[in-house]
């Protein structure tokens, strides 16, 4: 039987590896990597010193292939993703099919961890389903970019007995209401942040979490805002891509 492990990699620091992931590196045969063009390049290349770093038989091997990119503009979102995973489904048959063999195990190294916004396993246990391709796999979960905000700015993510939401900056923006005491805002392309009532309420802000470029932004919202977005557009001009993630939490006295 081929073996697939979905290994969680962390958000950029090739120390936010676990034990578990290194063990898990040391197993695998071939690594499938998702080509995302030019300006992503340094993806890949972590993906690869990560391996250099930690796996001591060098009889491995990378296989490249083109990812798949969502239809963008104006186009029913979940339409659009679903079209994503189908179009991602094949990728990964032709890999499984065409280049393991039975017996070898291949793994797929995830950014962050394989359960937070990420399809790996959706598209896995669909390619199960359909009978094309016969594998067992196992994830191996990784340091999200949500712990290492936290981290990083030496917060913790919840007041005490308090709630936590994670979200995308896309529901944010269509108007989504929580009432979290801390609210976690992933792949926010349009800096929702801003719409916001209570600009009151204080903002941990981080981009490239983990890696050399890191920045941390932080203080109420109604005073860092502009800076954000100032920050935010031009890291993603010089570096062709970016990756953030802010937590809002209301002020300690009004929890």
């Amino acid at each position: 039987m081929k073996q697939l492990l979905v290994i969680g990699i962390g958000a950029g620091n090739p120390d936010y590896i676990t034990m578990q992931a290194v063990k898990a590196l040391n197993r695998v045969d071939v690594f499938f990597l998702m080509d995302k063009g030019q300006s992503k390049d340094t993806l890949i290349d972590l993906r690869r010193d990560i391996c250099a770093r930690y796996i001591t038989d060098p009889g491995y091997r990378f296989v490249e292939a083109h990812s798949p990119e969502r239809v963008r503009g104006d186009t029913d979102y979940n339409a659009s993703v679903e079209a994503l995973n189908r179009d991602k489904q094949r990728t990964f048959e032709r890999l499984i099919n065409d280049h393991m063999a039975d017996g070898e195990c291949a793994a797929f190294l995830v950014w962050g961890d394989p359960s937070l916004y990420d399809s790996t396993v959706r598209i896995l246990q669909a390619i199960l389903e359909s009978g094309r391709c016969r594998f067992e796999f196992e994830v191996i979960p990784g340091i999200s970019s949500v712990q290492a905000l936290a981290a990083q700015h030496k917060v913790p993510l919840n007041g005490i007995g308090r709630s936590i939401e994670i979200t995308t900056g896309r529901r944010l923006a269509q108007g989504q209401v929580s009432d979290a005491d801390s609210l976690v805002v992933m792949l926010d392309a349009q800096d929702a942040y801003q719409q916001i009532a209570d600009q009151e309420l204080q903002i941990y802000w981080g981009a490239y979490l983990g890696t050399p470029d890191e920045i941390l932004i932080a203080g109420k919202l109604k005073e860092v805002a502009g800076e954000i977005e100032r920050v935010r557009k031009a890291a993603r001009l010089a570096n062709g891509w970016i990756m953030d993630t802010y937590l809002i939490r209301k002020p300690e006295s009004s929890q």
